[in-house]
C-alpha cells in the first residue's frame, strides 16, 4: 500500500474504517465530484465492516500530514471530518459529536441546523401540549448553546406544534443564529388565531442582508419589512399566511434587486401587489390564496412563469414579452376557463404552456377574441366534477382554434359522473359530427389525452371533431378513469372510483366503440383506458 508521486487515489486493501468509540463509520470519497457519504453503524466490540475504499478528493495531498493507518484504521484530516459531519442529518450529527470530540468540535459550527419535531426526535403522539413545548425549548436551547452561531449556512425553526411558545425564545435563537454568514432562512411558527410572534428587522442585520439567499417566512407578521435595507444576495421569497401590507412588501422588495423567485400564499393582508420594475431577475411569481388582493400589478420585465389561485383579479403582466408559463387555477369561483379564454391572451400574449384548474364550468367556453400564438401544451384540470350539465364540452375547441401551434392538449376531469346527456342513451347520436361547427383544422396539434373520459354527446362530438381534423395528430387517450397516468406506481394502486364513476365508465367505453373507434386513421395511435380491479372502492 502507498501513494503515487502525482497524489492518485489512496486506497487501502482489506477492511477500511474509522472508529469513534465503537462506533463504526464507513467512508466513501468519490474523486471526480468530490462527494461525501458515511453511514453510523452500531456494531460494538465487531472488529469487521463493509468493505469500502477510501479515495483522496483533491489531487494534491501531502498523505504523510494528513491521514494515519493502523491496520484497517483511517485517521482522517479536520477539514475533511468537518465535511463529512456537514453532510449528516442533523439529527445523525449530533449523534457522531456525542460519541467523538472531533465531531464535538465541528458541531460548534454544524453548517444546517433544521429544528423541528421530526428532527429533534419529539413525538406528540401522547404528550400533552405543554409538555411538548417544553421539551421542544429544552432541546433547541441545548443545541443552541452548545453551537457557537458560527459557519451556519442554513437556519430552520419550524413551532408546530407549539402554538404557546413565547416569542422571546424564538428572538434569542434568532440572536444566536445571526452571527455570520446565513444562506438560508425559515421561521414557520404555529398558532391558533391571532398570529402572535412579529418578525423584527433587527435580525436581518448588514451581515444577514449580504448574504441570506433564502428566506421563508411562514404564519407571522412581517410589518417591519420595508425598513430592512438592501438584501443584494436574496434570490428566493416566500411568505406563508404572513401579515404584510402590499405598501410593506413593495418596500422590501426594491431593495432585493437580486430576487428570482417570489411565492405569497394566504397573505391576507395584500390587496394590491406592485412588482416593481427593478426586479430585473425575478423569473418566478407565485400567488397563493391571498382571499383580500384585488389587482396584482407586475412590471418586472424578465419573468417566466407565473401561477395564480385565488378568485377573479385584474392582473397586468406589462409587456409580459418573457412570460411563457402560466398556471391559473379558480378552485373556489366558477368559470376559470372563461376567464382565462377571455383574458390571457392580452395579459401574457407569448404563453408556451397553459395549465387551467377549476371546479365549477357554469358557461361554455366563448370564441376567443384574442389568439394564443406561441401556445405549445394546454391542460385544464376539473378537480371536481362540478361541470354544469348543460356544458358544452365541444366549446372548448375555441381554444383549439385560437392556438395555431398547439401541440399538446389535456383535460383532466378528476371524477366522471353519471351525464343525463350520454349519447348511448340518446336515439341522434349519428348526427354528433355536426355539434362542432368549426372547420379550423389544427395543424401541430400531436398529442390529445382526456382523462374521465365520459359518454356526454357534446365530448363524444368534442373528441371526433379533434380526429377528423387533425392530420398531424399522432397519439390519443380516451382514458374512462380517473387519471392512469397518475396512478401510485410505487404501490400499484388507483386513484378510486366511485359506484356512479364506474357506471358513467362503462358507457364510455361503449360510446368510444360505437362513434370513435371507427372513425380512427391507421396513422393514429388510439390509446383506450378502463378501469381495473385497483381501481374499485
Amino acid at each position: 500500500m502507498g501513494t503515487s508521486e502525482e497524489g492518485e487515489a489512496l486506497s487501502i486493501k482489506g477492511q477500511p474504517e474509522i472508529r469513534i468509540n465503537g462506533e463504526v463509520i464507513i467512508l466513501s470519497i468519490e474523486l471526480d465530484r468530490v462527494s461525501l457519504a458515511m453511514e453510523l453503524v452500531d456494531v460494538g466490540d465487531k472488529s469487521t465492516c463493509l468493505e469500502t475504499p477510501i479515495t483522496s478528493p483533491c489531487q494534491h495531498v501531502d498523505y504523510c500530514n494528513c491521514s494515519e493507518l493502523t491496520g484497517s484504521q483511517v485517521q482522517l484530516p479536520e477539514d475533511i471530518l468537518h465535511r463529512i459531519h456537514a453532510l449528516m442529518p442533523m439529527q445523525d450529527a449530533a449523534q457522531a459529536a456525542c460519541v467523538s470530540s472531533d465531531f464535538l468540535r465541528s458541531w460548534r459550527s454544524y453548517p444546517k441546523l433544521i429544528l423541528c419535531m421530526d428532527s429533534l426526535g419529539i413525538k406528540e403522539d401522547s404528550a400533552k401540549k405543554d409538555e411538548i413545548t417544553r421539551d421542544f425549548i429544552g432541546r433547541v436551547e441545548q443545541i443552541m448553546q452548545n453551537h457557537s452561531g458560527m459557519g451556519v449556512k442554513k437556519f430552520s425553526l419550524q413551532t408546530y406544534p407549539c402554538s404557546d411558545l413565547h416569542p422571546s425564545y424564538v428572538d434569542h435563537w434568532l440572536q444566536i443564529a445571526a452571527k455570520l454568514g446565513i444562506e438560508e432562512l425559515e421561521l414557520l411558527m404555529f398558532g391558533h388565531g391571532d398570529i402572535k410572534y412579529n418578525f423584527p428587522c433587527s435580525f436581518l442585520s448588514s451581515e444577514w442582508q449580504s448574504s441570506v439567499q433564502s428566506f421563508i417566512l411562514g404564519h407571522c407578521s412581517f410589518h417591519s419589512a420595508a425598513q430592512i435595507g438592501c438584501m443584494g444576495s436574496l434570490k428566493f421569497l416566500d411568505l406563508r399566511s404572513v401579515h404584510v401590507t402590499g405598501e410593506e412588501l413593495y418596500g422590501f422588495l426594491s431593495n432585493a434587486c437580486a430576487l428570482e423567485n417570489l411565492y405569497l400564499s394566504n397573505c391576507k393582508d395584500i390587496t394590491f401587489l406592485k412588482i416593481p420594475h427593478l426586479l430585473q431577475r425575478l423569473n418566478i411569481l407565485h400567488v397563493f390564496g391571498c382571499k383580500n388582493l384585488e389587482m396584482i400589478d407586475s412590471s418586472a420585465p424578465n419573468l417566466s412563469t407565473f401561477t395564480y389561485a385565488g378568485r377573479p383579479i385584474n392582473i397586468s403582466l406589462g409587456d409580459a414579452l418573457q412570460v411563457r408559463k402560466v398556471i391559473f387555477r379558480r378552485d373556489y369561483s366558477p368559470d376559470a376557463v372563461y376567464y382565462a379564454s377571455t383574458k390571457l391572451p392580452f395579459i401574457a400574449p407569448y404563453l408556451e404552456t397553459l395549465v387551467l384548474s377549476t371546479r365549477h364550468e357554469k358557461v361554455n367556453t366563448p370564441p376567443l377574441f384574442g389568439r394564443f400564438l406561441h401556445l405549445k401544451y394546454l391542460e385544464i384540470q376539473a378537480p371536481a366534477p362540478n361541470f354544469s350539465p348543460d356544458y358544452d364540452f365541444c366549446s372548448l375547441v375555441s381554444f383549439l382554434d385560437a392556438s395555431p401551434t398547439l401541440n399538446t392538449f389535456i383535460l383532466r376531469i378528476e371524477m366522471p359522473t353519471i351525464r343525463a346527456d350520454s349519447i348511448v342513451d340518446a336515439s341522434d347520436g349519428d348526427s354528433l359530427h355536426q355539434r362542432c361547427v368549426s372547420e379550423r383544422c389544427h395543424d401541430n396539434l400531436k398529442k390529445v389525452m382526456i382523462t374521465g373520459f365520459c359518454s356526454a354527446k357534446s365530448m363524444i362530438a368534442l373528441t371526433v371533431h379533434i380526429i377528423e381534423k387533425t392530420k398531424s395528430l399522432e397519439c390519443l387517450t380516451l382514458d374512462t378513469t380517473r387519471g392512469h397516468d397518475r396512478r401510485y406506481v410505487n404501490i400499484d394502486k388507483c386513484l378510486r372510483l366511485s359506484k356512479d364513476a364506474l357506471v358513467e365508465a362503462e358507457k364510455a367505453l361503449v360510446a368510444i366503440r360505437r362513434y370513435v373507434e371507427g372513425r380512427v386513421p391507421s396513422t393514429l395511435n388510439l390509446k383506450v383506458i378502463e378501469p381495473c380491479s385497483k381501481c374499485i372502492y
